[in-house]
């Protein structure tokens, strides 16, 4: 069983421990509707400027102004499903010829449908990515009832793939919950091997089918040879709404299909007047205008916590593990009093009821990291905040006052949950 550096067992299917305090998802969800309260409490008191959206993601809609397309389910396919299927194709590099597109109700909805159509109970699935499958990669290979094998790099991945009986789908990561990315060599042999052995290959590209073209000059999704792929459109670049944009070959995406009509994981038709603006909309450039802005901030926090903030290509990261231990340094504790993800909690807590600041950590539940992830940041909304020095001003701040409660479970359940937390 994987631990992290506090010997924490890590939590099936996650990568990092949950504790006495985060127990399970029911108690993400809790602690996500009392985020909600001191949105609503700040809200209240200074209006909507206030909050300040610094997560990275997109995840409103913008109904076009001009367009006339009804909000309608039924009126809306009909009137868009064309210019749609021609924008999506694009952005994903496939041919219409060969591929066809769906718009599922989430990326983890595009992930686990693929492994549900592409599997059968009992098969083996195995998924390669820099640093561990996101957990919709794990839950898709087990709702699908498969043996389901991670590896982290290309000679992990042969050697699997030679050992495993009866692989029907390699699931490929190409940009990490780290936000490390696959070189695309490496990314080339997978897909090769894995179809030489008569696999499918799924790529989960959450935010991979834009960063890898726009900051890594890599092909965009399709054009790696793969059978299916996906991406989000609340991240880099694009601007919601948030759905899962499958696409694949056209065989298997009218099966996806089926499934998510059945099961309800298909996007509502009537918001497709808003992906549509979101396609249109996108530029690469406002990828590298993303990074730039991500850079200037993990500047001013390295400047501040040293060597603790670590970068990829992309992003900065504040790894759960220091984040407990830098409470801990300036409480003055030997003993843990937390894991990592409730430090990390804690700390995105603080900062949106002091500061307005809305994080990643709220985002996905459960959690995809127990790290606190600088990335892709506006640079509108960080200037109306004060910029790179007063967002690190405001991080170390919260550290602060992180140290004055970790050591009491009764502060920590009062401010992930309320004050009426038992």
């Amino acid at each position: 069983m994987t631990t992290d550096r506090y010997g924490n067992t890590h939590t099936p299917g996650l990568p990092y421990a949950h504790g006495d305090i985060i127990r399970d998802s029911h108690d993400d969800h809790v602690k996500l509707r009392n985020a909600w309260r001191f949105i609503n409490a700040r809200t209240q008191e200074i209006g909507l400027d206030g909050i300040y959206n610094l997560s990275g993601l997109e995840r409103g809609y913008q109904a076009p102004a001009d367009d006339p397309t009804p909000m309608d389910d039924e009126l809306a396919p009909a009137l868009m499903s064309g210019r749609l299927t021609e924008l999506a194709l694009d952005h994903l590099g496939g041919d219409p010829d060969v591929h066809d597109i769906m718009p599922m109700n989430r990326q983890t909805a595009a992930v686990m449908a693929a492994m549900r159509v592409l599997t059968e109970p009992g098969c083996s699935v195995i998924g390669i990515s820099a640093t561990g499958s996101h957990p919709c990669v794990l839950r898709g290979a087990s709702y699908a009832g498969t043996k389901f094998i991670d590896t982290l790099t290309l000679s992990e991945f042969e050697r699997a793939l030679k050992d495993t009986e009866n692989v029907q789908v390699v699931a490929l990561t190409r940009l990490a919950v780290s936000y490390e990315i696959l070189n695309i060599k490496d990314i080339e042999r997978v897909v090769r091997l894995a179809h030489d052995q008569g696999a499918k290959v799924v790529v989960d590209d959450a935010g991979g089918a834009r960063v890898g073209p726009a900051i890594f000059g890599q092909p965009k999704t399709l054009e790696l040879g793969v059978d299916v792929g996906s991406t989000g459109l609340d991240k880099y670049g694009t601007v919601g709404p948030r759905i899962g944009l499958l696409g694949g070959i056209k065989s298997i995406v009218d099966k996806i299909r089926a499934l998510a009509f059945e099961i309800g994981a298909e996007a509502r038709p009537m918001i497709y007047p808003g992906i549509v603006q979101s396609l249109e909309q996108y530029d690469p450039a406002r990828v590298v205008e993303l990074v730039d802005t991500t850079k200037q901030v993990t500047g001013a926090l390295k400047a501040r916590l040293g060597n603790r903030v670590s970068e990829t290509p992309v992003i900065g990261k504040l790894d759960g593990e220091d984040i407990m231990e830098i409470a801990m340094e300036r409480a003055g504790l030997t003993d843990n009093p937390v894991v990592p993800i409730e430090a990390l909690a804690g700390l995105a807590m603080l900062l949106l009821r002091d500061f307005g600041i809305m994080t990643v950590h709220f985002a996905g539940l459960p959690p995809g990291t127990s790290a606190m992830l600088i990335k892709f940041m506006p640079p509108e909304t960080l200037d109306r905040f004060g910029g790179p020095e007063k967002f690190a001003d405001a991080v170390n701040q919260c550290l602060d006052r992180l140290a004055d409660i970790i050591a009491s479970p009764a502060a920590m359940r009062a401010l992930l949950y309320g004050p009426e937390a038992d």
